[in-house]
């Protein structure tokens, strides 16, 4: 580690299960990293004793032990590491003030049953101290500050909205995608991802499968329940797949074949899948609420996320046929 370096990164993001956060964070360090090479800096990022090697020239690994998690961060990082710090995965040190905080979202306020209580409880005690405190809060959408601003005490123009980046969809490679995802692809279908919390609100893409069913549309589910999530059970409908976990080549597998990505969240601090799908080339439906329009501004589908009405549901109505054009 370089004694000279101005500040660290927090790296505990590399011992987490990848979700959007920590898509964030390695495109952050990816980035920051080709910035550096060249000028002579050093940025180590400091992690865990089991924290994989991301190999990044100009940011190199130091692991710190012991402990993990979120004992990890507050009784060993801090000791590690006294100068400047930058969080880019929604917690930090409760008790450094020279550090920068990315949280992505006030989900554990605006949908406290979709998470498990021990982290929804961390994070209401946690992200206040830390809004306190800290030098600067970023976030990854204009909602998101709002929503932040809501329930922790600091104003929406007093954080940086930095938002996510679509690059690392362009990385994955179809060709390599596993032999159960290929036959699972077979055929017509749209696609949906993510955790089964609730506020995902996957059940209604059980809902409106039959009626996709009738029109020789399948409808695949990707994604897997991380442990922070309280799981909502997923209907077995009639011309539903259920993949659970995939990579991701697998997921570019599905993107570049899928209709359409139908995105029908009730809550998002931005909605990575979206961009990862537009990137690819894949058609979106989206949810009208929360980040959505944001995020897709007019190259999107936009529909309340519900059954009744002219929500996701009218898929299955011949008020939209483009559905079933789409090829």
């Amino acid at each position: 580690m370089n004694a000279s370096s101005s500040f660290a990164v927090n790296g505990r993001y590399l011992t987490q299960p990848t979700s959007g956060v920590q898509r964030y964070a390695q495109g952050v360090t990816a980035a920051m990293n080709q910035a550096l090479i060249g000028s002579g800096a050093i940025v180590p990022i400091i992690a865990p004793k089991a924290a994989p090697d991301p190999r990044l020239q100009a940011m190199p690994l130091t692991t710190a032990g012991p402990l993990d998690g979120h004992l990890w961060e507050q009784l060993v990082l801090p000791g590690r590491w006294p100068g400047r710090l930058l969080n880019l995965g929604n917690t930090a040190p409760a008790v450094k003030p020279d550090q920068v905080v990315c949280i992505h979202d006030g989900n554990v306020f605006d949908a406290p049953e979709s998470y498990r209580p021990a982290f929804r409880a961390t994070y209401r005690v946690l992200q206040p101290l830390l809004a306190k405190r800290a030098a600067r809060i970023t976030t990854v959408s204009a909602y998101s500050a709002q929503q932040l601003a809501r329930h922790l005490p600091l104003r929406s123009a007093d954080i940086a909205v930095l938002p996510n980046g679509h690059e690392h969809a362009l990385a994955w490679d179809p060709s390599l995608a596993r032999k159960d995802c290929q036959l699972a692809a077979e055929g017509r279908f749209v696609l949906a991802l993510g955790s089964r919390a609730p506020h995902k609100n996957l059940q209604l893409v059980g809902t409106i499968a039959p009626e996709l069913a009738a029109m020789n549309i399948g409808v695949i589910v990707a994604g897997g329940g991380a442990d922070i999530f309280s799981p909502e059970r997923l209907t077995n409908a009639r011309g539903l797949t259920l993949l659970g976990r995939v990579t991701d080549d697998d997921l570019a597998y599905l993107m570049d074949r899928a209709l359409c990505l139908i995105f029908p969240s009730w809550t998002e601090g931005f909605g990575l899948p979206i961009v990862e799908a537009m990137a690819r080339g894949c058609p979106v439906v989206a949810s009208d609420r929360a980040s959505m329009s944001e995020v897709c501004g007019d190259a999107a589908l936009l529909a309340p996320p519900t059954i009744h009405g002219d929500g996701f549901s009218a898929f299955g109505n011949s008020r939209y046929p483009a559905i079933s054009a789409m090829n």
